[in-house]
C-alpha cells in the first residue's frame, strides 16, 4: 500500500486500484470455498461493474430455497470407524442422494440431502426404536437418526479417511501466520474473509437445525415455519456464531381473512388473549417445556420470557450450534435482509466488515457476554455508514434503497416503514474503485477523528447528524427510528475504540512490508490482530524514532494514545 505522508489529504496520494463487486459463491459470495488455496484467490482482478450481469437471488428466495432443501434432509450419528461408501449404498435405496457431507460434533455425523422429500419417510419407515433396557425413552421420532454396523468394518474401509467439513474457523493466531505470506494487505482481508465466514456445509446445517425445531412447533402450529434470521443469513456470520431463529406464522396470518360465500363467513374460534407480548410468552413457554422434554439434543433449555424480546435459549447437540428462538420478529428479519443486500452489492463490504470485526474481537472491543462494549451489529453499521460516507459511495442509503422499492416491498411493521428494494438488479453498482486495503486504513482514520460529542450515525440519510440523546455512542436503529443500537456503550468503552483506531491508522500508515517481512514480523493485517504492545512494546514507545519528515511527526504525535486532550476531541465527556 502505498504511504501516506500525514492526515486526511494524503488520502489523495494512494493508488487506487480496482476491485470487484461480489462473488458467485451462494448468490453473493457468503459461502467460502472448500478447496485449499482458495483464499488466495478470494481477492479479485476486475472492476466492481463485472458481476453485475449475473442476477442475485432475492433475500426471500434464498431463504425459500434453503428451507426446502433442508425438508429433504436428515443427520445422521455414524460409528467411528465408517465405510461412507456403503452408508451412502445403503440410504440410495431409500432416494436419489442429491448432496452429503461430514463433520466432527461429540462423534462423526453425516448430513444427507436427498433430492425428494418422500426418500426422508422411506427412510424413516425403515428406522428402529433404540431399546429401553437402560432408559425409557421419548417416543418421537425425527430426522435425527443413529448409524450403526452389525459386522466390523473392513481394513481397507479404516484405512480410507473420511473428509470432514470445518465447523469453526482457525485460531486467529494461524491466521496472522497465513497473513504473513499473502503479498498484499488487500489479500489478507480476502484471506481472513475466507477462513471465518460460513461454509456451503455450515449453512446448511443451521438450516436443517431450524427445520428440526420447526417439526415440534408444529405439533401445536400446523402451518407455523421456523426461520434463521442474523448473522445465519445476512452474508456477515462467522464460523462459531449461534443460530437466532424465529417462529413465523405470516402464512397463517395469510389465510386469517374470513372466507366468505354468499350470506355466510366462517372464523376459526381461537384462545384471545389481552396481548400480543402476552400470546409470545405463553407460545414460548410450550415450545421451550416440549424442547427441553423430548427434543432429541436438546439440553440447556432457559425461557427468557420477560426480556424486551422474549425468547428460548437452548444448546442443540447434534449440530453442535447455540440456539435463540423468538416469535415473529418481524424488524430483525428486515434488518437481516438489508445487510444482506450491502453483502451483495461488492465483495470489498464483507471484507471489510470481517476485518474489523476480528480487529475488535482481538483488542476486546467486542465480547460475547452482553455489556458496555460495541457489539457486533453496531460496528457492522459503522461500517455501512462508512461505505456510505465514500466519495462516490460504495452502497446506497436506507433511504434511496426505499426510493426503488415497488409495491410488493411495502412493509409498515408496527407502524415503522421497513420498505426498500428486494431486487439487486434495481441497485446501480458503484463506480468506487477503491481497495479494501485502502478503506480499512481510512475507516480507522475516519472513526479515529469522528465527532462522537456532538453526532450520530444514520444509515437512512447516510450522514452525520446531531445526536438527539448524550448517549456517548449514538447509532440510530435503521427502521426503529427512535431506538439507539448502541446505547449500552459507555465512555470508557467508546475510548478506547477511538484509540485502537488511532492505533491501527498508524501502523497502516507507517508500515513498511519489505522490512517486515525481511525481519519476519507480522505485518500489515497481521500486524494488527496482535495485541498492540504485546509483540514488542519498546516500539511503542519509539515510534517517533526514524521518522522521515515533520509531516510523519505531526502525524503521530497527533495519533498518540496518551494524549487526553487528543481523545477528548473525537469522544467527548
Amino acid at each position: 500500500m502505498a504511504h501516506r505522508a500525514g492526515g486526511r489529504a494524503l488520502s489523495l496520494l494512494r493508488g487506487r486500484l480496482l476491485f470487484p463487486g461480489p462473488a458467485a459463491a451462494g448468490g453473493c459470495g457468503q459461502a467460502r470455498l472448500s478447496s485449499s488455496g482458495a483464499a488466495a484467490q478470494r481477492a479479485p482482478q476486475a472492476a466492481p461493474q463485472a458481476a453485475v450481469n449475473t442476477r442475485k437471488k432475492t433475500f426471500a428466495e434464498v431463504q425459500t430455497e434453503r428451507l426446502e432443501q433442508a425438508e429433504r434432509t436428515v443427520l445422521i450419528k455414524c460409528p467411528p470407524k465408517l465405510s461412507e461408501k456403503k452408508l451412502l449404498r445403503y440410504l440410495s435405496s431409500h432416494g436419489d442422494i442429491r448432496s452429503h457431507f461430514f463433520f466432527e460434533n461429540r462423534g462423526i455425523h453425516a448430513l444427507i440431502e436427498f433430492s425428494e422429500k418422500n426418500s426422508v419417510a422411506s427412510l424413516q419407515d425403515a428406522v428402529g426404536i433404540p431399546s429401553a433396557a437402560e432408559h425409557h425413552v421419548v417416543p418421537f421420532k425425527s430426522r435425527l437418526l443413529t448409524f450403526t454396523l452389525k459386522t466390523p468394518v473392513s481394513q481397507a474401509a479404516e484405512e480410507t479417511p473420511i473428509h470432514l467439513a470445518p465447523q469453526s474457523h482457525i485460531p486467529v493466531k494461524e491466521l496472522i501466520q497465513k497473513l504473513c505470506h499473502a503479498d498484499s494487505v488487500s489479500n489478507q482481508m480476502y484471506i481472513l474473509l475466507n477462513e471465518f465466514q460460513l461454509t456451503e456445509e455450515n449453512i446448511k446445517l443451521r438450516f436443517l437445525a431450524c427445520s428440526l425445531v420447526r417439526d415440534f412447533t408444529r405439533a401445536y402450529f400446523p402451518d407455523s415455519m421456523v426461520k434463521p434470521f442474523g448473522s445465519s443469513v445476512n452474508t456477515f456470520g462467522k464460523l462459531g456464531c449461534d443460530v437466532d431463529m424465529f417462529l413465523d406464522f405470516h402464512d397463517v396470518q395469510k389465510h386469517a381473512t374470513k372466507m366468505k360465500k354468499g350470506p355466510f363467513e366462517m372464523e376459526y374460534q381461537m384462545k384471545r388473549l389481552p396481548s400480543e407480548r402476552l400470546a409470545t410468552q405463553k407460545i414460548l413457554s410450550v415450545i421451550g417445556d416440549c424442547l427441553d422434554n423430548f427434543g432429541p439434543g436438546c439440553v440447556s433449555v432457559q425461557k427468557i420470557l420477560n426480556a424486551r424480546c422474549p425468547l428460548v435459549k437452548f444448546s442443540h447437540q447434534p449440530t453442535g450450534f447455540q440456539c435463540d428462538l423468538s416469535v415473529s420478529n418481524s424488524i430483525a428479519v428486515k434488518s437481516s435482509e438489508l445487510l444482506y443486500i450491502y453483502g451483495c452489492l461488492d465483495s470489498r463490504v464483507r471484507a471489510l466488515v470481517f476485518t474489523v470485526r476480528c480487529w475488535a474481537r482481538v483488542h476486546g472491543l467486542t465480547n460475547s457476554v452482553p455489556g458496555t462494549w460495541i457489539t457486533n451489529f453496531s460496528l457492522t453499521m459503522m461500517v455501512m455508514f462508512f461505505l456510505q460516507k465514500r466519495s462516490p459511495p460504495i452502497i446506497p442509503t436506507l433511504d434511496q434503497l426505499k426510493e426503488l422499492a415497488d409495491e410488493k416491498d411495502k412493509h409498515i411493521i408496527g407502524g415503522y416503514d421497513c420498505s426498500f428494494v428486494s431486487d439487486l438488479s434495481k441497485i446501480k453498482p458503484t463506480k468506487n474503485t477503491e481497495t479494501v486495503d485502502v478503506l480499512l486504513s481510512d475507516f480507522f482514520e475516519y472513526f479515529g477523528n469522528f465527532d462522537f460529542r456532538r453526532n450520530s450515525i444514520n444509515l437512512r440519510k447516510g450522514k452525520e447528524v446531531n445526536k438527539p440523546e448524550s448517549y456517548p455512542l449514538y447509532i440510530w436503529n435503521p427502521f426503529e427510528q427512535d431506538l439507539n443500537i448502541s446505547k449500552n456503550v459507555n465512555q470508557p468503552q467508546l475510548e478506547k475504540f477511538v484509540a485502537m483506531a488511532r492505533e491501527s491508522a498508524w501502523i497502516l500508515q507507517k508500515e513498511e512490508k519489505t522490512q517486515r517481512m525481511i525481519n519476519k514480523e507480522p505485518w500489515g493485517l497481521a500486524a494488527l490482530l496482535i495485541p498492540f504492545g504485546k509483540s514488542n512494546p519498546s516500539k511503542m514507545k519509539n515510534r517517533t524514532k526514524g521518522a522521515g519528515s515533520e509531516t510523519i511527526r505531526s502525524l503521530l504525535d497527533s495519533l498518540k494514545l496518551n494524549s487526553a486532550n487528543s481523545l477528548q476531541k473525537a469522544v467527548g465527556k
